[in-house]
């Protein structure tokens, strides 16, 4: 059991530190517009990729217990 809690809380962490260097540098970049940063992570296809998955296991939960 701990080790689950334990990749969970990884995979987490990873994703939340991600995230946050992202918006770090979104707002440095904002300030200096001539600073080219790319995020590291895209996440528009992010957000959409994580609705195309809630949406399957949404549709898959209401077959199996339909």
């Amino acid at each position: 059991m701990r080790l689950l809690l334990g990749i969970i809380l990884g995979a987490l962490l990873t994703i939340g530190g991600a995230y946050l260097y992202d918006q770090h540098n979104a707002a440095v970049a904002a300030e200096a517009p001539a600073a080219v940063t790319r995020p590291m992570v895209n996440w528009d296809v992010v957000g959409v990729k994580w609705q195309h998955l809630t949406e399957r296991a949404r549709s898959e939960w209401t077959r199996v217990a339909g």
